[in-house]
Protein backbone atom coordinates (compact mmCIF):
# COMPACT_ATOMS: atom_id res chain seq x y z
CA UNK A 1 0.00 0.00 0.00
CA UNK A 2 1.41 3.34 -1.07
CA UNK A 3 1.31 6.16 1.44
CA UNK A 4 2.61 9.68 1.21
CA UNK A 5 2.40 11.75 4.36
CA UNK A 6 3.21 15.44 4.49
CA UNK A 7 4.21 17.29 7.62
CA UNK A 8 5.70 20.61 8.63
CA UNK A 9 2.90 22.98 7.73
CA UNK A 10 1.76 25.71 10.07
CA UNK A 11 1.22 29.42 10.54
CA UNK A 12 3.99 31.98 10.18
CA UNK A 13 4.33 35.69 9.66
CA UNK A 14 5.40 37.20 6.38
CA UNK A 15 9.13 36.77 5.91
CA UNK A 16 9.24 33.61 7.97
CA UNK A 17 10.29 30.09 7.03
CA UNK A 18 8.84 26.61 7.07
CA UNK A 19 10.17 23.22 6.01
CA UNK A 20 7.72 20.71 4.63
CA UNK A 21 8.45 16.98 4.55
CA UNK A 22 6.80 14.16 2.66
CA UNK A 23 7.48 10.59 3.72
CA UNK A 24 6.69 7.96 1.10
CA UNK A 25 6.15 4.27 1.76
CA UNK A 26 5.14 1.31 -0.38
CA UNK A 27 7.13 2.47 -3.42
CA UNK A 28 10.70 2.28 -4.65
CA UNK A 29 11.17 5.94 -3.90
CA UNK A 30 14.29 6.42 -6.02
CA UNK A 31 12.28 5.45 -9.13
CA UNK A 32 9.93 8.39 -8.76
CA UNK A 33 10.08 11.99 -9.80
CA UNK A 34 8.59 14.14 -7.09
CA UNK A 35 6.85 17.47 -6.91
CA UNK A 36 5.13 19.87 -4.56
CA UNK A 37 1.81 21.36 -5.57
CA UNK A 38 -0.33 23.86 -3.70
CA UNK A 39 -3.94 24.97 -3.74
CA UNK A 40 -5.02 28.31 -2.36
CA UNK A 41 -8.66 28.99 -1.44
CA UNK A 42 -10.74 29.59 -4.55
CA UNK A 43 -7.86 28.79 -6.88
CA UNK A 44 -6.78 25.82 -8.95
CA UNK A 45 -3.99 23.60 -7.74
CA UNK A 46 -0.61 24.61 -9.16
CA UNK A 47 2.81 23.04 -9.35
CA UNK A 48 5.40 24.75 -7.17
CA UNK A 49 8.61 22.72 -7.28
CA UNK A 50 9.82 19.57 -9.00
CA UNK A 51 12.78 17.22 -8.62
CA UNK A 52 13.62 14.27 -10.80
CA UNK A 53 15.62 11.14 -10.08
CA UNK A 54 18.85 12.94 -11.03
CA UNK A 55 18.11 15.76 -8.57
CA UNK A 56 17.39 18.21 -11.34
CA UNK A 57 14.97 20.81 -10.02
CA UNK A 58 12.39 23.17 -11.45
CA UNK A 59 10.39 25.94 -9.80
CA UNK A 60 7.42 28.07 -10.65
CA UNK A 61 8.52 31.68 -11.10
CA UNK A 62 6.69 32.95 -8.01
CA UNK A 63 8.87 30.88 -5.64
CA UNK A 64 12.25 30.99 -7.36
CA UNK A 65 14.98 32.10 -4.99
CA UNK A 66 12.77 31.49 -1.95
CA UNK A 67 11.87 27.78 -2.04
CA UNK A 68 14.20 24.81 -2.30
CA UNK A 69 13.09 21.27 -3.10
CA UNK A 70 15.27 18.32 -2.14
CA UNK A 71 15.02 14.60 -1.60
CA UNK A 72 16.65 11.99 0.60
CA UNK A 73 16.30 8.61 -1.09
CA UNK A 74 17.73 6.78 1.91
CA UNK A 75 14.87 8.15 4.03
CA UNK A 76 12.19 8.05 1.29
CA UNK A 77 11.57 11.69 2.07
CA UNK A 78 10.93 14.79 0.02
CA UNK A 79 11.47 18.27 1.41
CA UNK A 80 10.44 21.81 0.60
CA UNK A 81 12.35 24.55 2.37
CA UNK A 82 10.31 27.72 2.17
CA UNK A 83 11.97 31.02 3.06
CA UNK A 84 10.82 34.64 2.83
CA UNK A 85 7.22 33.47 2.91
CA UNK A 86 4.53 35.81 1.66
CA UNK A 87 0.77 35.89 2.35
CA UNK A 88 0.19 34.73 -1.22
CA UNK A 89 2.00 31.48 -0.36
CA UNK A 90 -0.94 30.56 1.86
CA UNK A 91 -2.32 27.26 0.57
CA UNK A 92 -2.63 23.56 1.17
CA UNK A 93 0.60 21.97 -0.01
CA UNK A 94 0.65 18.49 -1.52
CA UNK A 95 3.49 16.19 -2.45
CA UNK A 96 3.10 13.99 -5.52
CA UNK A 97 5.01 11.17 -7.20
CA UNK A 98 5.37 10.20 -10.85
CA UNK A 99 7.25 7.10 -11.99
CA UNK A 100 10.41 7.90 -13.95
CA UNK A 101 9.21 5.89 -16.97
CA UNK A 102 6.01 7.85 -17.32
CA UNK A 103 6.12 10.56 -19.97
CA UNK A 104 4.95 14.01 -19.01
CA UNK A 105 2.08 15.04 -21.27
CA UNK A 106 2.05 18.66 -20.05
CA UNK A 107 5.46 19.10 -18.48
CA UNK A 108 6.59 18.41 -14.90
CA UNK A 109 3.69 20.34 -13.36
CA UNK A 110 0.90 18.46 -15.08
CA UNK A 111 -1.19 16.94 -12.32
CA UNK A 112 -2.54 14.13 -14.48
CA UNK A 113 0.91 12.53 -14.69
CA UNK A 114 1.31 12.09 -10.94
CA UNK A 115 0.09 8.79 -9.58
CA UNK A 116 0.44 9.16 -5.84
CA UNK A 117 -0.51 12.12 -3.69
CA UNK A 118 -0.28 13.07 -0.07
CA UNK A 119 -3.23 14.33 1.95
CA UNK A 120 -1.94 17.89 2.10
CA UNK A 121 -0.59 20.17 4.79
CA UNK A 122 -1.82 23.71 5.46
CA UNK A 123 0.56 26.65 5.23
CA UNK A 124 -0.76 30.01 6.40
CA UNK A 125 1.28 33.20 6.10
CA UNK A 126 -0.01 36.28 7.86
CA UNK A 127 0.94 39.85 6.82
Amino acid sequence: QVQMVESGGGSVQSGGSLRLSCLASGVTYSDYRMAWFRQAPGKEREGVAYINTYDTTLYVDSVKGRFTISRDNARNTLYLQMNMLKPEDTAVYYCAASHKRRSFSRGPFGEQDYTFWGQGTQVTVSP
